[in-house]
């Protein structure tokens, strides 16, 4: 099976609790009790970790129960000052960011700090999600920095070099650094650590004053959305992700 193909398929409890708005637990109870049927599935084979086609029909009670389009993917442009979370008592959320008819189920990819700017993708596919943020896969993300101090050589080629940070066990990366200007620099990531820029920066003797991300794995922000603005990825961005030797069905 392709990964696209895998990725049209999703665990029966998961399908149910989101399109009954119930939790996984109430979920996989419906379908132990027989309450769940799916079209093209034998009823009393069907378990809560049955993987389903997310277009299969799938009954309650012999109600079918209506469907979304399926799973959506935006890229956002993040403004400072929002948080990159579903939800906050104090700070508005990327989510808020969206017209309400689009955040049902939306969550972040990973996260960006409440002062940092740029790329944030956003997805209803909790697999893709995983596929993206998971150190196993190793998406690259790239960033516009601008520090308080201008940056010398010999601290670029100790950022290189990497940097052994205050509770790590291993040194800390950046890659491909090239200048945009005496304090600005664009940088590219691999570890994915806590603050990791910001830390990296403090180690040499220096401070972030701005960071903006342009980029995550194959994935570059768009240029033509303004800050706080977003738009839907195109299957061919979605897809990127995934080997090239699985392209779309």
């Amino acid at each position: 099976m392709t990964e696209p193909e895998k990725r049209r398929r999703r665990r029966l409890d998961f399908l149910v609790a989101r399109l009954i708005g119930a939790t996984r637990k109430d979920a996989k109870q419906l379908i132990k009790t027989g309450r769940i049927e799916v079209e093209g599935h034998e009823t009393g084979g069907l378990k809560a970790q049955t993987r389903v086609g997310v277009e299969d029909a799938i009954y309650l009670d012999a109600q079918q129960l209506e469907r979304e389009a399926g799973e959506r993917y935006l890229m956002l442009n993040k403004p400072s000052g929002v948080v990159s979370a579903t939800k906050d008592d104090y700070d508005p959320t990327v989510v808020d960011l969206l017209e309400p008819e689009l955040r049902r189920g939306l969550h972040p990819v990973g996260r960006l700090d409440k002062d940092t700017t740029g790329l944030l993708l956003l997805t209803t596919d909790g697999e893709w999600s995983h596929r993206i943020t998971s150190p196993r896969h190793g998406f690259a993300k790239t960033y516009r920095v601008r520090v308080a101090d201008p940056v010398t050589d010999q601290e670029l080629a100790s950022l290189e070099a990497g940097i052994m940070l205050r509770g790590e066990d291993t040194p800390a990366f950046a890659h491909d650094i090239k200048r945009l200007g005496n304090t600005e620099l664009r940088l590219t990531l691999t570890q994915g650590r806590y603050h990791q820029i910001k830390r990296m920066m403090g180690a040499i003797g220096n401070r972030v004053v701005q960071l903006h991300r342009e980029q995550v794995g194959p994935i570059e922000l768009d240029p033509a959305l303004e800050a706080g603005g977003y738009r839907e990825l195109t299957e061919a961005e979605v897809m990127a992700f995934y080997p090239a030797r699985n392209p779309p069905q």
